[in-house]
């Protein structure tokens, strides 16, 4: 604040003397909220060399108002002229990083003014242009006012805002405390009224100047020495800032605010200027009402991982430290949270498992904790790595002080993490997921709900729908292709459905336990799976986005394993569907830069940034996509694997529909295949009916929210009337689950 402020004792500022006029610039600076001058000449050289005192003032909020005159540098001008021609072009910059603010200005480069201009378009730097009604002369004001919102300090100057106003010249300001007298305060009203009224245009004594009416200063053209002080070299600023410390004064006060932006750069905090989201706030809030425990029930792309790291961010504000775990099922995930957590700038990370080696930290870390030396800390753990016993007898030592999130938490259903689950008393736990039911599972799923003191529909719920409703996920357009099966296919199917027949119990409607069963439903499942007719009409899809120009950003989700007429041949990589679908591409467009990635593929990291920067066209995978993968980029999704997984299918659509400034629209095409229905064994009808039904839940759940909702509708209803089925139905019934 103002107040705490080390002013000069006779409020006088000389060039030369302990009280420097950059010493008064630099406290009003770091001390206040608002900057109001009223200046003749102007050049945002003396921005440069307050730069350490500018990035505090703007970091907090700041806004500065500025009456000058009508004669400017040609980069300040282009500045201005930029705001005002092309507002939507302006390079953005984070304002409330005090450090990479404070870098910039310290450069007095193209990025410097590129922040200007940004400035100036967010309305933190006001300008208003003047001159003098008749023509002659210029304004030449040197005055200005700073305030925190309680206090003001105003002064009155001989030297211009420049650079060698600043610094060259020999100079005086005088300085006035509102909170001193009468006087100081009259004063102050008076320099704001004026500026007031010149912003408001209400003096009529001067013209108000557009950006096309500013002069351009060049060297020598005026004449006169104040005006050329307004051309200044990078290397002049350069020198001149290194020589401020040989006044100590000036030296304490850039010293300690270099400490100050030394702490903010070591200090947790949101790693986008606009701060959390209101639906992360809701989240928090949410959490915090329901004993800090619950699960967020959140689409895929909607901001899981910040959702709950804001809430770790919101818990440091409070208690001024963090102890976390955070726990994921793959290496993939764990690379991202360990970006994402170093976004949030939470420093001390311990990362476990996954190629890690954060375990050999973990005893002496524990160690230390146990004698109070907690230092903050956010571990990072494979589920894998944290169900061992080797893990667990350390942290069980510590995990009262911990909070838990646990990502894709329906993991924790799992047998071996539920046995985990019920030794752990950690007070504070977020579970994350956008499918935390467990489908064929009701104890997992109560594990997971009796864990997280939780229930359906859970803490906090941010579901698809509402998520398109609010354009956190791009709209989509969902194109079902109906794939027969060759005869030879049905055959084997129909065969194999007539002797399931023999082990099915139509009284409790399913299938009796047995490892028979299990092995014939997997090969049931399989003919479906792979059905032969999926790659040329795989072919037909591409040649359509081909002639569409869209054959560009494409996921591709093939079978898993290889075409059962090699399944003897396994280790012949060319019989793997994954390469199959990768040469039928190549075959459609050889010039087509298409990559597979799954586990075996080298150095994923340079794939999905190939992909992201359009060297990539295709990537074509069997489940590596599913988890741990982010690439707004995505435009087009392929579906040629068909999955009854809720958790996969929803996981693939949501990661197909995250925003990017890019793309305009998603487009999902889905491969679905369907038996001939077999109306003379109504034993066996009804068995195919609940196969297909539950086939037609995925597509309910991909069609309902699509731009295209009654056209897929159509290519579905002949299906939906071979087994009697309703898609409006089907679409209910999910909504109300």
């Amino acid at each position: 604040m103002l107040k705490d402020c080390d002013w000069s004792i006779e409020r006088d500022y000389k060039t030369g003397s302990e009280n420097e006029p950059l010493q008064f610039y630099l406290d009003g600076l770091a001390n206040s909220n608002e900057f109001n001058m009223l200046l003749g000449y102007f050049s945002s050289s003396a921005i440069n060399l307050l730069s350490v005192g500018f990035a505090t003032f703007i970091s907090k909020g700041g806004k500065m108002k500025m009456v000058i005159n009508h004669l400017l540098s040609a980069n300040d001008k282009e500045a201005i002229r930029r705001v005002e021609d092309n507002p939507n072009e302006i390079k953005v910059f984070d304002l409330t990083d005090v450090v990479s603010l404070g870098r910039v200005l310290d450069e007095y480069d193209t990025h410097f003014f590129e922040c200007l201009a940004y400035l100036i378009a967010e309305k933190r730097i006001e300008i208003k242009v003047i001159k003098p009604k008749n023509g002659k002369g210029i304004a030449h004001y040197k005055s200005g006012v700073f305030s925190d919102g309680q206090d003001s300090v105003g002064y009155k100057a001989s030297c211009n805002f420049t650079y060698y106003g600043l610094s060259e010249n020999i100079e005086e300001l005088e300085a006035f405390l509102s909170w001193e007298n009468g006087r100081s305060n009259k004063l102050i009203k008076r320099q704001l009224k004026l500026i007031d009224d010149y912003f408001t245009e209400k003096d009529e004594d001067v013209d108000y100047v557009s950006v096309s009416e500013i002069e351009v200063v060049l060297k020598d053209r005026f004449g006169k020495k104040d005006i050329n002080e307004l051309l200044v070299q990078e290397e002049q600023l350069l020198r001149k800032k290194q020589s401020l410390i040989l006044n100590p004064k000036l030296k304490k006060t850039i010293t300690k605010l270099f400490s100050e932006i030394e702490i903010f750069r070591k200090t947790p905090k949101f790693p986008y200027a606009q701060g959390a989201r209101p639906y992360q706030i809701e989240a928090y809030n949410y959490w915090v009402n329901n004993n800090y425990q619950g699960v967020f029930a959140m689409a895929t792309g909607t901001g899981k991982t910040i959702t709950s790291l804001n809430c770790l961010l919101e818990e440091y504000r409070n208690t001024n430290s963090y102890y976390a775990i955070i726990l994921v099922p793959s290496k993939a995930l764990l690379e991202q949270w360990i970006e994402e957590v170093s976004q949030f700038n939470f420093s001390n990370i311990m990362v476990i498992g996954g190629g890690y080696d954060g375990m050999q930290l973990l005893p002496n870390f524990v160690s230390n904790f146990k004698a109070g030396l907690r230092k903050d800390v956010i571990v990072i753990a494979t589920y894998a790595s944290f169900s061992s016993e080797k893990f667990l007898k350390y942290f069980r030592k510590v995990q009262n002080d911990f909070t838990l999130i646990a990502d894709e938490a329906h993991n924790m259903g799992a047998s071996q993490i539920k046995e985990v689950m019920s030794q752990l008393t950690v007070p504070k736990r977020i579970g994350l997921s956008a499918t935390p039911k467990r489908k064929y599972d009701p104890e997992g799923t109560d594990a997971i709900c009796d864990f997280f003191n939780d229930k359906p529909p859970f803490c906090y719920n941010f579901g698809m729908k509402r998520a398109m409703k609010e354009g956190r996920l791009t709209d989509y357009y969902y194109y079902p292709r109906i794939v027969h099966l060759d005869e030879d296919e049905k055959e084997e199917y129909v065969e194999l459905s007539n002797t399931l027949l023999k082990f099915f119990d139509f009284e409790q409607g399913k299938f009796k336990d047995s490892p028979i069963v299990e092995k014939l439903l997997l090969r049931r499942k399989t003919i479906i799976h792979q059905a032969r007719k999926k790659i040329p009409a795989y072919k037909e899809i591409l040649r359509e986005l081909d002639q569409k120009d869209k054959l560009r950003y494409v996921f591709t989700y093939v079978p898993v394993g290889s075409s059962r007429e090699e399944q003897n041949n396994n280790e012949d990589i060319a019989n793997k569907f994954v390469y199959q679908y990768l040469k039928a591409a190549q075959e459609v467009k050889p010039n087509l830069r298409a990559s597979t990635y799954t586990s075996e593929t080298d150095d994923r990291k340079s794939k999905i940034r190939g992909f992201s920067e359009g060297k990539i066209d295709m990537l074509l995978a069997m489940k590596m996509l599913d988890e741990g993968v982010d690439i707004p980029r995505t435009e087009v999704g392929i579906f040629a694997s068909s999955t009854g997984n809720p958790r996969e299918y929803i996981q693939r659509r949501g990661r197909l529909l995250r925003n990017h400034v890019d793309k305009k629209f998603a487009y999902v095409y889905d491969m679905i295949v369907a038996p001939i229905a077999s109306h003379d064994n109504d034993n066996l009808y009804r068995i195919e009916r609940n196969m297909v039904k539950n086939e037609m839940i995925r597509v309910a759940y991909f069609a309902c929210l699509s731009m295209n909702f009654y056209d897929s509708r159509k290519i579905l209803q002949d299906i939906c009337d071979r087994y009697e089925l309703d898609l409006d139905i089907i679409i209910n019934e999910l909504e109300n689950d």
